[in-house]
């Protein structure tokens, strides 16, 4: 006999209540309440710290099937504020998995609901836009009730909006460190599976973390990159003393309009002619240096099967895609031209510098588990790193 599950529900802003079953720690939660169209990766979801402050709702409908391991993360630590799902298996299966979901979640003190109807709350989110709301998870044998329901739509409606908040420096690392961890292998040179590690470097890039995930720093160090990442409010000083053949500006979550501190030294940084890469948030703040405007989106975009397409050659790429703010098309400055946009809703996608070596995209070439039809912006960079050396 399988226990009674443990009694959790969600509170939306709205005054929109779903009861469901806790499936990871007790307690309360609040959060953005955003839905992700991915069918897989929920632990890099998880631990992707562009989602911070955020309650996730995975739209697919069977979650935790593959269980977790200790190499699928794109930091160390989930960075979610909770997790909303519809169906949780009992079982779990796959040659790598080390614990179940459930175990993953309380083990890392993350709150998270399932036996809801996520397609209703997808919905409601898509037609209203993503709004706060709370997880409220209660133990064993306890029992839900209407206090415990005012409870959680009180927090929901007193959690800060998530414009104007600067979370960049709040994910950030504290201190500098190296990468050089190249991608995974099913069999390495020993046959083993695992990552493997940079042997002789061509560049060394600069990654500013304002969130940054993990593949993207081992796709950089795939391509013969050493990379020293260093904190988000690094002077542009610091970094051009490191004497970097290029930069690049990572993911990361919030708000990017208050990250004057990485406004700024992007602007220094792109003006010294250096080559700079941004992605998803580095993408905004570069257009922000550049004297662009960014606006938050309605719903935002998070999942794995975005189309965009390369406005030079017609291409279209299925992407991964995880933002809430976006860059406004009219306020480009002359210097700063589109490169690709979204075939959802024609927001900018990718930019770049007419009068630079520098370009950026908004979503997540490096996705971990995919998909990877715009992974050739990595080759770009590069080549813009050894034309600058020539």
């Amino acid at each position: 006999m399988f226990p009674v599950p443990a009694p959790a529900l969600l509170a939306l802003a709205d005054g929109t209540v779903f009861r469901g079953t806790a499936i990871g720690a007790t307690g309360l939660t609040v959060g953005e309440v955003v839905f992700n169209t991915a069918l897989t990766g929920y632990q890099e979801i998880l631990t992707d710290p562009s989602y911070r402050q955020q309650l996730v709702t995975l739209t697919y409908p069977h979650i935790g099937n593959t269980g977790v391991n200790a190499e699928d993360v794109e930091s160390d630590a989930i960075h979610a504020a909770g997790l909303i799902i519809k169906d949780l298996p009992l079982l779990h299966s796959n040659f790598r998995a080390s614990a179940s979901l459930t175990q993953y979640l309380q083990a890392a003190g993350t709150v998270a609901i399932a036996g809801i109807d996520t397609r209703a709350l997808t919905r409601r989110l898509r037609q209203h836009g993503a709004q706060n709301g709370a997880i409220l998870a209660l133990a064993e044998g306890q029992t839900l009730s209407d206090a415990h329901a005012a409870q959680a739509l009180a927090a929901a409606r007193s959690a800060p909006s998530m414009a104007g908040q600067d979370l960049a420096r709040v994910v950030s690392t504290a201190q500098p460190y190296e990468w050089t961890q190249t991608e995974w292998q099913l069999a390495r040179a020993d046959g083993s599976p695992g990552y493997g590690e940079l042997g002789a470097p061509r560049f060394h890039v600069v990654a500013y973390d304002f969130g940054v995930k993990k593949n993207i720093l081992r796709m950089l160090a795939q391509r013969g990159c050493r990379v020293t990442v260093v904190p988000a409010q690094t002077p542009a000083a610091q970094v051009r003393a490191l004497r970097p053949d290029g930069v690049f500006l990572s993911n990361g979550p919030g708000d990017p309009q208050p990250c004057d501190y990485a406004i700024a030294a992007a602007r220094e940084l792109i003006d010294s002619g250096l080559p700079i890469f941004g992605i998803c948030l580095g993408h905004q703040i570069m257009a922000l240096a550049s004297g662009a405007q960014t606006y938050k989106m309605p719903h935002g975009h998070h999942g794995a099967n975005h189309p965009v397409q390369e406005l030079a050659s017609g291409r279209v790429g299925i992407t991964s895609q995880n933002h809430g703010f976006a860059v406004q098309r009219e306020s480009l400055p002359a210097h700063l031209r589109v490169t690709h946009i979204s075939l959802f809703d024609g927001t900018v996608q990718g930019l770049e510098r007419t009068d630079r070596p520098a370009f950026c995209f908004q979503g997540h070439p490096e996705a971990s588990p995919g998909p990877h039809d715009i992974a050739s912006l990595f080759d770009r960079f590069t080549a813009l790193m050894a034309q600058e050396n020539t």
